[in-house]
């Protein structure tokens, strides 16, 4: 006995009805699939979750990138209604639309997919048109999953496809993440630093070189170059944003645009825009925007350089804060909570070893952003997923991390003025000052002598025939700050 095709689907939607309670069914072009009576999703959400049980809902599709993608359909939507598609359906798909921005849909566990699926995000993609799609019909009074008088392909993903809308909701994902988290804990990272340098501009210490003693300068100069790492830091990444904002939307499969309106790709870019307040533009280059990931594999490269600086600055200070009594001590961190089980009293920098941790992190997401966008296949890059989660992952971290050092270490940060002044008079690398009276070898001689002997300087000095009014007029660290 045979079948044509709706009779196969009609007996597989009664089997389906008998065998999985609390499902409706709906139909995608493989067949119908079972799908939770509680979801907006739809039938090509529900393979995806049945085929790719990968890291579970903790590795799901960052929440950015779906706001970002519902931004997306709402400009389609209003851009469609230009071209000719029912004011009421365009209406309802920008409603439903707005749910998907505000994030409660998400929270609500209509987006279950995960990063690991199609490389293109097309998953995500059909499941953002599907939630959409039934949404728009409830709106309407419609029947969920009906397809009517809204359709996820016909509607919804009205000229795009998951090869130029994915990869544009990643940089405007990317772009507003930037903006709304990470600049902000720069530029407050940037201005504690920046009032340390000016805090600390008399306070004279002993330089370090190679973790051993050199000349001296102030910590207001010292920290003066942590404020500079970071400021050239913010200036790089507005570099690379500038690139993130060319979106590759009207470039459709392959770059050439097939199926798309001529005004289409200008008309939805434009309301991108003015939705998210954000500068974005079409790519000036489809093939390049479809075919690599360049733009975010040099973000991330921005990510990284921070992430190091960060690291060295972290560091640098939790050396300077060790002790309280057998350490550096020339630094005072706040103490933030108890930092043994068993030795009382103990304080760690704490907030300095979790900006390192996440640093590391960001260093090895980098691995996988450079892997990801080297692997982009003649003219689609297929590992959008696991880059723009790392970026933005990296972001996240990034932010959160700087937010907390600032709050709960940078700005309490207190000098040991006695501290650094014992140890700054105890250097020997003070003798640099002698070199243009005396000459090098002399000096140096005179440094390892009062090494050797466990004196000061001033006293090996007054024994190689040095006076001591000289000495004391010679060595004046004061003097030694910058240029003769």
């Amino acid at each position: 006995m045979s079948f044509d095709q709706k009779e196969m689907f009609n007996l597989m939607y009664k089997l389906a009805r008998l065998t999985v309670p609390d499902t409706r069914v709906e139909y995608d072009s493989m067949g119908p699939v079972s799908v939770p009576l509680d979801r907006l999703f739809g039938p090509q959400t529900m393979r995806s979750v049945m085929n790719f049980q990968i890291g579970g809902m903790e590795e799901r599709m960052p929440r950015p990138i779906i706001v970002a993608l519902g931004m997306l359909k709402k400009a389609a939507a209003l851009a469609n209604q230009d071209l000719g598609l029912d004011p009421k359906v365009a209406e309802a798909i920008s409603s439903a639309a707005d749910e998907v921005i505000s994030g409660k849909l998400y929270d609500e566990h209509h987006f279950p997919l995960v990063i690991w699926q199609a490389g293109s995000g097309a998953h995500t993609n059909m499941n953002v048109n599907e939630v959409i799609c039934n949404r728009a019909i409830e709106l309407l009074g419609g029947q969920m999953g009906s397809k009517n008088p809204v359709d996820p392909h016909e509607h919804v993903n009205k000229f795009q496809c998951s090869n130029d809308g994915f990869s544009s909701a990643v940089n405007i994902a990317v772009a507003m993440e930037l903006q709304e988290k990470l600049y902000p804990a720069l530029r407050r990272v940037i201005d504690t630093l920046g009032q340390k340098q000016q805090l600390w501009k008399d306070i004279i210490k002993i330089g370090r070189t190679h973790l051993m003693d050199a000349v001296p300068l102030t910590l207001g100069q010292e920290f003066s170059g942590y404020k500079q790492m970071m400021t050239h830091s913010r200036e790089r990444l507005d570099s690379a944003l500038s690139r993130l904002y060319q979106l590759s939307l009207g470039g459709c499969l392959v770059g050439t645009g097939y199926i798309s309106p001529k005004d289409f790709s200008s008309k939805c870019v434009k309301q991108i825009a003015t939705i998210t307040g954000l500068p974005f533009v079409n790519a000036p280059n489809l093939f390049e925007a479809l075919g690599c990931r360049d733009e975010l594999v040099e973000l991330h490269g921005v990510l990284n350089a921070i992430a190091a600086s960060t690291m060295k600055i972290a560091n640098d200070i939790r050396f300077l804060g060790s002790g309280p009594r057998c350490g550096l001590g020339e630094l005072q961190l706040p103490e933030n909570e108890p930092g043994s089980s068993i030795m009382p009293g103990k304080v760690n920098p704490t907030q300095c070893e979790a900006i390192t941790m996440i640093c590391a992190q960001i260093m090895g997401n980098q691995v996988a952003v450079s892997v990801g966008g080297a692997n982009g296949h003649f003219e689609l890059n297929a590992f959008m997923p696991l880059i723009a989660s790392n970026v933005l992952r990296s972001i996240v971290l990034l932010s959160d991390g700087l937010e907390a050092l600032n709050k709960n270490c940078l700005e309490g940060i207190q000098a040991n003025t006695a501290r650094i002044k014992s140890i700054m008079n105890e250097s020997l690398m003070l003798v640099t000052a002698l070199n243009p009276h005396i000459g090098y070898d002399r000096a140096a001689l005179i440094a390892k002598t009062a090494h050797a002997n466990g004196t000061t300087l001033r006293q090996e000095a007054i024994n190689e025939g040095i006076t001591g009014a000289d000495f004391d007029n010679w060595v004046r660290p004061e003097n030694m700050l910058g240029p003769e």
